[in-house]
């Protein structure tokens, strides 16, 4: 597909600077290293470079071979490849996903395959996977890999393509040194690790509560914080939860987003957060980059990260591309931390605030996708024939294989999933309800 199809395909008029970069510099000659922060649009600058080397085949042969260290981070490049390079073959495998129905995807050989490191060691092992087709090895986020622990399995891959041509490594920061195992010699870096551009104008302020009333002040915090988009990062899965079961105590609509939670759910609660269903999100280091979030006005630390990197990853989630944002840092008396500024403002929170009200939206789901050949367009002429439904209702419409969601105004969404079930698009008949 030519480049003006691609950004047809993918609404967008024009390269940024970073991806223009790596099409002017890339060598397919030799190795590629590509620093970028999050959200700057690796993906697609890999993508596109992805493309100069598959080729057409009689046999159907895999080629190309994405290692990701996240399931949320391969569906969504999953859904980059499948525009840019439409007509291939591109299958998606990982952890929490139904093995068996990976397997039958495999039987024909994809162009490309993407894949969390886990997941893929353990087709491979099964011989699902035909690694001597393989030429072309994509590393994405690779240092959050090695620090999720991939390293062995990663290992493992690797010494197994024993045909490649062409490795590509990218990472939103710089490393010291890239461990031998990759196989990169001589290579090209682009490095806009430190692009000024891009750098977030973030306002760090601390709240300084003793550990009996860390969870009051972060309850007095969301409140003052009201109505603006907030991401709350903890360090361990229990106090997610524990967060979650005092919001959910006061009817505070919020979401959790962790590696203990089902694949289905994870994916759930980013989708009710980019439609706005939901303004709370209640995270580990699993959200703090690689995933498709939306900016967010608020990054609270509820317990900061040892690492500085992780802080930092950690608030790129707000004030993307000079945009604006807050940073609230919750702070035991005796608690200091050296990248945290010694005279970042201290915030004083009053004793009560009236409760956030609910998000606008809240999320749909109906029981038909892309395979039933359902598209955006057929849900909102469906929606737009129920009684009284007007355009400004309807939100973010999400079309999976099997499924599809929508955000509809909150007020109505009874009354949509009513009268929706048992209603037809495109001749199938389709359940409508709540998520």
């Amino acid at each position: 597909m030519e480049l003006q199809q691609v950004l047809q395909q993918l609404h967008i008029t024009r390269l940024n600077e970073m991806q223009q970069t790596v099409l002017n510099r890339y060598d397919g000659t030799k190795d590629f290293i590509l620093h970028s922060p999050t959200g700057t649009g690796k993906t697609l600058a890999f993508t596109l470079l992805i493309g100069k080397h598959t080729v057409k085949t009689e046999i159907p042969t895999t080629q190309v071979l994405v290692l990701v260290p996240t399931r949320e981070l391969a569906l969504q490049i999953e859904q980059v490849v499948r525009k840019v390079h439409a007509g291939m073959k591109v299958t998606c495998v990982y952890g929490g996903n139904n093995s068996k129905v990976e397997r039958n995807k495999l039987r024909e050989a994809p162009v490309i395959i993407i894949g969390t490191p886990g997941r893929v060691s353990y087709h491979m092992q099964r011989g699902h996977i035909g690694a001597d087709s393989i030429h072309t090895l994509v590393l994405d986020e690779f240092d959050k890999s090695l620090e999720f622990g991939f390293h062995g399995q990663m290992v493992a891959i690797i010494e197994q393509l024993n045909n490649l041509q062409h490795r590509l490594l990218t990472s939103a920061t710089t490393m010291a040194e890239i461990p031998v195992f990759t196989g990169i010699r001589e290579h090209v870096v682009v490095d806009f690790s430190a692009d000024q551009p891009s750098a977030p104008q973030l306002e760090i302020k601390k709240i300084i509560a003793p550990a009996q009333y860390k969870l009051k002040a972060l309850f007095n915090l969301l409140c003052m914080n009201a109505n603006k988009k907030t991401i709350i990062f903890c360090n361990h899965r229990d106090a997610v939860d524990h967060i979650s079961l005092l919001l959910e105590e006061r009817s505070v609509i919020h979401d959790l987003f962790h590696g203990g939670l089902e694949q289905s759910d994870r994916e759930l609660a980013l989708l009710k957060f980019r439609n706005n269903s939901n303004r709370i999100l209640i995270t580990t280091d699993l959200a703090a980059r690689g995933l498709d979030i939306p900016e967010v006005e608020c990054i609270i630390h509820y317990q900061l990260p040892y690492k500085e990197d992780a802080f930092i990853h950690r608030n790129g989630r707000t004030a993307r591309m000079q945009a604006k944002g807050e940073v609230f840092v919750i702070l035991k008396p005796e608690e200091e931390y050296p990248y945290v500024a010694a005279d970042s403002k201290i915030l004083e929170l009053a004793e009560h605030y009236p409760l956030p009200e609910h998000a606008p939206f809240a999320t749909l789901y109906i029981t038909g996708g892309k395979k039933d050949k359902i598209n955006k367009v057929d849900i909102v002429g469906f929606l737009l024939n129920l009684p009284n439904m007007q355009k400004d209702d309807i939100g973010l419409i999400e079309v999976k294989e099997k499924e599809s969601f929508v955000a509809v105004k909150r007020e109505l969404a009874l009354s949509i999933s009513k009268a929706a079930t048992n209603q037809k698009i495109k001749g199938k008949k389709v359940k409508v309800g709540r998520t």
